[in-house]
């Protein structure tokens, strides 16, 4: 709210060619405007291709469909369609529990307690406890350097010290770009 407090008349601009140009593009997308200054429509004659494209919409209409149908051929049920309605019914999320039989059980292999260890490692309250003591590393040129590059990549440190800009010269190229940027713009 207070951003309105103590605002001047501002300055007038004129209409540039890349504003009017936005204007006519907004009056094209228009979903109101577009219909103004819409003529009379002249008539097509129903050729064989039209007729062929409404029957095809009366088979594809959802309403439509279903008049007309005949009885239907009862199917038998064959090994495969009694597969599938098995593998539906392993598949189903209630019944995949009924009819449960006894399991086996597996001897613990040093494979699982490998796992089980990579598991309690991997946990993320359990990664800290049992922490040992570290050794401690020389900082080399090579640490030195990676703590540099860091810095510069870090979001907060990157505008420290920032030095004086080259100005650079707006070149064809560079009007082309800003050109093709404002084509790529969603406006």
């Amino acid at each position: 709210i207070k951003y309105k407090e103590n605002i001047g008349k501002g300055t007038p601009i004129p209409d540039l060619p890349e504003v009017k140009r936005v204007k006519e593009t907004q009056k094209h997308i228009s979903s109101v405007l577009y219909k103004e200054d819409l003529g009379t429509g002249i008539p097509t004659p129903v050729t064989p291709e039209i007729e062929r494209v409404k029957r095809n919409q009366e088979h594809i209409s959802s309403v439509l469909y279903k008049e007309g149908l005949g009885t239907g051929i009862p199917t038998p049920v064959t090994p495969e369609m009694e597969r599938v309605k098995r593998n539906q019914e392993n598949i189903s999320s209630v019944l995949y529990k009924e009819g449960l039989g006894i399991g086996t059980p597996v001897p613990v292999t040093p494979e699982m307690e490998r796992v089980k260890r990579n598991q309690e490692n991997f946990s993320s309250v359990l990664y800290k406890e049992d922490l040992g003591t570290g050794t401690p590393t020389p900082v080399t040129p090579e640490i030195e350097r990676v703590k540099r590059n860091q810095e510069n990549f870090s979001s907060v440190l990157y505008k420290e010290e920032l030095g004086t800009g080259t100005p650079t010269p707006v070149t064809p190229e560079i009007e082309r770009v800003k050109r093709n940027q404002e084509n790529f713009s969603s406006v």
